[in-house]
């Protein structure tokens, strides 16, 4: 008996429930719905960024060294295709070490400059995005030069131009949204009233992370691109 109470009265909720959101929107002049659409791209653009440094006792053997390990990075990457790099400027780092000398029966320490690192860093954009995602610098290690890489930065170049069409069917899922909810209330459509854009969505492919300043992912070779649009409609 006591199962029975509780089932008619949740029997009784649900159905006020129904009936309140009935009477709100058949009494209401206006619908609000959320609408999204996603779009699946590949990176047409890559930023690939290396960095090369030498060491040596004097300024002028570290600078002799790079220049050799600088034409070693540029006749290796030309000869992978690569030819559109660019050398950044020379950073030049004094190599200190502790030095101990004698003065009146006391050891006193000072610092002393041993040699030189120098560090050069190396940038190039290309299109060619599969062709960098898959370049070893391997090689250039095996020719003794100290070569480290950054991860590739994935870029998509369009997404302005897609933003237009993508709004346009994130706009389209808010209708067809609002239309499902108008019908339980035997209304319609008529006209938009106004639309926010929400931010634009850079995603790995697959995944599904967002945040309120908007993803713009620059890991992945194919992403997600993902629109939303919350848009209000004067009902008839």
């Amino acid at each position: 008996m006591l199962a029975g109470l509780f089932l008619a009265a949740g029997l009784v909720l649900s159905s006020m429930l129904g009936t309140t959101a009935w009477v709100k929107i058949k009494n209401s002049q206006f619908i609000t719905s959320k609408g999204s659409t996603r779009k699946n791209v590949k990176s047409d653009l890559v930023v690939w960024k290396g960095s090369f440094t030498t060491e040596a006792p004097t300024l002028l053997d570290a600078q002799h060294k790079l220049k050799t390990d600088a034409a070693k990075v540029s006749d290796f990457l030309n000869q992978n295709g690569v030819t559109n790099l660019v050398f950044k400027p020379i950073a030049i780092e004094e190599i200190q070490a502790s030095v101990s000398n004698e003065t009146n029966g006391e050891s006193v320490s000072r610092q002393r400059t041993v040699g030189y690192r120098l560090t050069q860093k190396v940038r190039v954009e290309s299109d060619d995005v599969e062709r960098m995602a898959e370049l070893d610098t391997t090689p250039l290690v095996e020719q003794d030069v100290l070569f480290t890489t950054e991860p590739p930065q994935f870029l998509y170049t369009k997404v302005a131009e897609e933003k237009i069409e993508m709004l346009a069917d994130a706009t389209k899922d808010a209708r067809a949204r609002a239309e499902q909810i108008a019908a339980q209330g035997s209304r319609s459509i008529a006209n938009l009233h106004d639309a926010e854009m929400g931010v634009f969505q850079i995603t790995p492919l697959h995944e599904t992370d967002t945040s309120g300043d908007g993803e713009n992912d620059t890991s992945s070779l194919d992403k997600t691109i993902t629109a939303v649009v919350t848009a209000t409609f004067l009902l008839k």
